[in-house]
């Protein structure tokens, strides 16, 4: 159906953004003060991406350095060839969940598998022109996996929040809970201050200075407390061995089929997450400057960003909606900003990585505590769950509890096709396949026929001519309304008119289901006349062959018309 044709685009709408920084021949592109914007913007994204990038892989069942070779490699990628100037691209909590589950059971080069996987599909989503339709996934599908992976997050952190003595807590929420609860008279006094004190120091700067970093104040100043004081919390030192002070070498991932089979779903997740999150973020980017982003050169740019993530050892990414708006507060004027933000956390590595052993994890679970709570949009969950239709509520909690229940791959699975079976439910409800003539409805059936009185009207149902009109989309899901047609004849009639002016497409089945009614009229001796067909509709049953097969003199293009054939006939 045209409605859902690939569409190709062209080589050159993937010329990168940045190329609008070349000056061209008038010299006012771009300029130093738009340089130094950039820079202080970018450095200022550096510093809030640095905390969080190492927290979500942390999260996730990486390490503190994978997260920060994500942000470097697929951050750059993503800001050089984005189709938005102001993306900032790196890890984000959406993958968290996802991420830990492929680590559990495939591995480290499982994952990476994944992260390649799936930056092949958002490649093929961008140069096939699926940009424009991942808009079309529910809003309750969205908002029940979000909701459930913040949920989801915040229990992750506990542990680490509280100093819980668990050498390693189920994957199962109601278990991991469980075992908190078990644990929880052990806990570790100072490092439940430090967490808490670093989420106290966060929620005042969001309140009183929200252009400040306060995630990178927190963490910062938490920092510095353990350090000098010398308290005995668990940092990433202790947990990780610091995070090395080179970028890696880039390698090849070990493919086999076997694997790519069983990563395959995930990586599926991990594409249309980040289709979705990178998206969102590039809207979010163009309400606050007033530019337009190209979605499938995003979509693009995001998997070549994966795929170079996964050569270097990195985890998934996509553009972060924080750090996108920051870059924007900042001052940033051009992808130069995002560029630069890659650039602030190469120096770290380079220079400053042993700095990062004194970080405590307990700060770190305070940042993510607020993540957590910033993706669960709380308001709007109960809002939804309040005022929406039931329909709609039913796909939000399913999608939500499979979340947290099973997992995030299939609860996004479920929820789309939950979210596909309502959508068809309606539109059978729409569609109608209803009788004209009766004489209770006359008027209103005719009432655009010229030169005919109700009488002459009623005169013509004692012609035994019957005329039925289908309103709405004609599609498998109504297909067997117009099989059920003819059994509510009364008396046999000598034509019958099918008016299909309300029909604004048909499919394969819809068509099946005519070609069907025409036999049956056929045998019963009945004259079968359509009228008002239009455009796509007609176009349809031309290129399927329908119209030869029933004849183009049976098809004419007003009611008026259709009754003087039947009534010749």
């Amino acid at each position: 159906m045209n409605a859902f044709k690939f569409t190709f685009i062209k080589p050159e709408d993937f010329i990168p953004r940045t190329c609008e920084l070349f000056p061209n021949k008038n010299g006012k592109n771009y300029s130093w003060s738009a340089f130094a914007k950039d820079c202080v913007a970018g450095v200022i994204v550096g510093i809030v991406a640095l905390p969080l990038s190492m927290a979500f892989s942390i999260a996730a069942g990486g390490t503190p350095a994978q997260g920060l070779y994500t942000a470097i490699t697929a951050g750059f990628c993503i800001s050089l060839l984005g189709g938005s100037k102001f993306q900032i691209g790196g890890p984000t909590g959406a993958f968290v969940i996802i991420i830990f589950g492929v680590i559990q059971e495939h591995g480290i080069s499982g994952l990476i598998t994944a992260t390649a996987l799936a930056g092949i599909m958002l490649v093929l989503m961008g140069i096939s022109g699926l940009g424009r339709f991942i808009k079309f996934i529910p809003y309750p599908v969205t908002t029940g996996f979000t909701t459930g992976i913040g949920v989801l997050i915040f229990s992750q952190q506990v542990k680490d929040f509280f100093g819980l003595q668990i050498e390693a807590s189920s994957p199962a929420f109601f278990e991991k809970w469980y075992e908190y609860i078990l644990a929880f008279p052990a806990m570790h006094p100072l490092t439940l201050a430090i967490g808490l004190g670093t989420l106290i120091v966060i929620i005042v700067i969001r309140k009183l200075f929200p252009r400040l970093p306060g995630a990178a104040i927190g963490v910062t100043i938490a920092t510095i407390i353990c350090h000098f004081l010398e308290l005995p919390v668990e940092t990433i030192g202790s947990r990780f061995g610091g995070i090395p002070s080179s970028l890696p070498s880039p390698t090849f991932p070990h493919l086999s089929w076997m694997l790519l089979r069983s990563v395959f779903p995930s990586a599926f997740t991990i594409a249309l997450l980040a289709a979705i999150e990178s998206l969102l973020s590039a809207v979010v980017a163009d309400g606050m400057t007033g530019d337009r982003h190209n979605a499938n050169m995003e979509l693009t740019a995001q998997g070549i960003g994966n795929i170079v993530s996964a050569f270097f050892g990195g985890i998934p990414a996509t553009g972060a909606i924080a750090r996108t708006a920051t870059n924007i507060k900042a001052g940033a004027v051009s992808p130069v900003a995002g560029i630069m933000h890659t650039v602030t956390l190469v120096v770290f590595v380079l220079f400053l990585a042993p700095v990062a052993s004194a970080i405590p994890l307990a700060g770190l679970s305070a940042v993510l505590m607020v993540v957590s709570w910033d993706m669960s949009h709380v308001s709007r969950f109960v809002r939804l769950i309040r005022r929406s239709p039931k329909s709609d509520t039913s796909v939000l909690l399913t999608t939500f509890l499979l979340t947290i229940i099973v997992d995030l791959t299939f609860a996004v699975e479920v929820g789309f096709v939950l979210a596909v079976f309502l959508f068809l439910r309606r539109m059978i409800e729409v569609t109608n396949v209803k009788l004209e003539n009766d004489e209770l409805i006359t008027e209103l059936a005719f009432g655009n026929i010229e030169k005919k009185t109700m009488d002459e009207i009623i005169a013509l149902t004692r012609k035994d001519i019957e005329i039925y009109e289908i309103t709405g989309p004609f599609f498998f899901g109504v297909a067997d309304m117009l099989q059920n047609t003819l059994l509510k004849v009364a008396k046999k009639p000598h034509a019958l008119i099918l008016r299909m002016r309300e029909v604004p497409v048909i499919d394969s089945t819809g068509i099946t289901a005519l070609e069907s009614f025409l036999i049956q009229c056929r045998r019963q001796k009945l004259r079968l006349i359509i009228c008002e067909i239009r455009s796509q509709p007609r176009k349809f049953l031309e290129n399927y062959g329908f119209i030869e097969d029933f004849g183009a003199d049976n098809i004419v293009e007003t009611l008026e018309e259709a009754v003087e054939l039947a009534e010749r006939h």
